[in-house]
């Protein structure tokens, strides 16, 4: 596991984009894993910028989203499906993006449909995540088992009240969700994790040297052979 810590979120971004620009470049056709949330914003918004000056080609690269809520339409403008619109793939030339359903009436064939598409895919080369206060990565919440492949879950209480700052009220924050699996993110040839602020800080010092336990999904990322985590000075300040 490679820490790279950094004094802020500007840099944070650009640190990632540049790690993401260099995956492309080295490899055109790469299959990228893109995460939602605030965190990876800035990220995107200097890939576009990097994009438009002609440093870097999404023209073969293939996206798969992490997540998305469930049920939930996709021109709703709370979904992850116009989040990666709006904040990327408008911007940009991938060349094919897949996001999880969430319109779908079969939530289960959807998992199952969509844990092939990865597969299929050949795999993704750079998996880019974000993680939340309670250890989860993806939306795979604290658990008694680490959940395998892709599948539908119900979000804990307090991932619902992280993310009610996107939506006008708390009761407006759909219960449910689509993810990917630890296995699929951890079948990534490489993993890139980005952490902002002091309220990640203790979830972060927990995923680098505490339990591996599915109690904290983020623990399993010890065991990966490929893993970057990038945080500024405020979420990294206990490390």
């Amino acid at each position: 596991m490679k820490i790279i810590k950094v004094e802020n979120y500007e840099t944070l971004s650009k640190k990632a984009a540049e790690i993401i620009a260099a995956q492309v470049a080295e490899k055109p056709a790469s299959i990228l894993g893109l995460a939602t949330g605030s965190t990876p914003v800035g990220a995107y918004q200097e890939l576009i910028r990097m994009y438009k000056r002609g440093e870097v080609d999404f023209a073969g690269v293939t996206a798969f989203n992490l997540d998305e809520y469930h049920p939930v339409k996709k021109s709703g403008d709370q979904s992850y499906d116009y989040f990666m619109k709006e904040k990327f793939f408008n911007h940009v030339n991938v060349a094919k993006t897949f996001i999880p359903n969430g319109e779908a009436a079969d939530h289960a064939a959807e998992c199952e449909n969509y844990e092939k598409l990865v597969y299929e895919s050949g795999g993704i080369d750079l998996q880019l995540l974000g993680i939340g206060n309670n250890g989860h990565i993806g939306f795979n919440e604290p658990a008694d088992h680490f959940p395998a492949a892709t599948h539908y879950v119900a979000l804990d209480e307090s991932t619902i009240k992280a993310n009610a700052r996107f939506f006008e009220n708390e009761s407006d924050v759909p219960k449910n969700a689509i993810t990917m699996g630890i296995r699929t993110i951890f079948k990534a040839k490489k993993i890139m994790l980005l952490a902002s602020g002091a309220g990640k800080a203790e979830c972060i010092k927990e995923m680098v040297g505490g339990k591996i336990t599915p109690k904290n999904p983020s623990s399993i990322l010890q065991l990966h052979p490929d893993v970057t985590i990038i945080v500024d000075k405020d979420a990294g300040r206990l490390l």
